[in-house]
């Protein structure tokens, strides 16, 4: 705009970018208006969703301390379904596989840990359920769907106890070549010091001998 132009000019000037831009700052400030709102309603949302799985899940603990295990499955459902995305979801169905194991029901308890490797959203979670489910098919024998598990992992946190399990197997059948490398990898990836490393140590050396033997 020009600064000596009289107040007249400045006031048609004005009036005429308005004309030409009046409807896109409305729609902009619309939009604006649109997305703030929105995004407070979606956080709304996830907050009362989070606050209902949490309720179900506790839900969940009280059924299973009372061995009420059918109401249990029930509300595990629930929240396996509605409340998928949730950490609540993931907590129960980690649960609900070990009273299954407790019952003797390895079926059930790997279904529960396939959930939760499928469908949790962190990480830590989906390796953790990985590596209960790779040693629940270990305890039934199923050697190759275990160790497939167990290649399929890029965790750096539980490395060590894949590498233990993946041990373990090789050693049911019968390879304590492979058994002997896979613990010398598991006490490799291990701190100076923690509790397991007696124990790792207690496996190489009984594959030592029984190799020399």
């Amino acid at each position: 705009m020009d600064i000596y132009a009289s107040d007249e000019e400045k006031a048609e000037a004005i009036k005429q970018w308005w004309r030409d831009n009046g409807r896109s700052v409305v729609a902009g400030i619309i939009l604006g208006l649109a997305a703030i709102f929105g995004f407070r309603y979606w956080m709304n949302y996830q907050q009362v969703q989070t606050q209902q799985a949490a309720v179900i899940y506790q839900q969940t603990s009280i059924q299973l301390s009372q061995a009420q295990a059918a109401d249990a499955e029930r509300t595990v459902e629930t929240l396996m379904n509605e409340y998928s995305s949730s950490v609540y979801a993931v907590f129960a169905a980690l649960e609900m596989a070990e009273s299954k194991l407790a019952e003797g029901d390895a079926d059930a308890a790997a279904d529960y840990l396939s959930w939760v490797k499928d469908e949790a959203k962190l990480q830590s979670h989906r390796e953790l359920a990985r590596l209960r489910l790779a040693r629940v098919l270990f305890s039934q024998d199923k050697f190759d769907e275990a160790l497939s598990l167990i290649a399929e992992t890029d965790s750096q946190a539980f490395s060590s106890l894949f590498a233990e399990l993946e041990g373990d197997i090789k050693l049911a059948q019968g390879d304590a070549a492979a058994a002997q490398a896979a613990y010398q990898q598991a006490l490799a990836q291990l701190v100076p010091g923690e509790p397991r490393q007696s124990l790792i140590e207690i496996k190489l050396d009984d594959v030592a001998k029984a190799d020399e033997s």
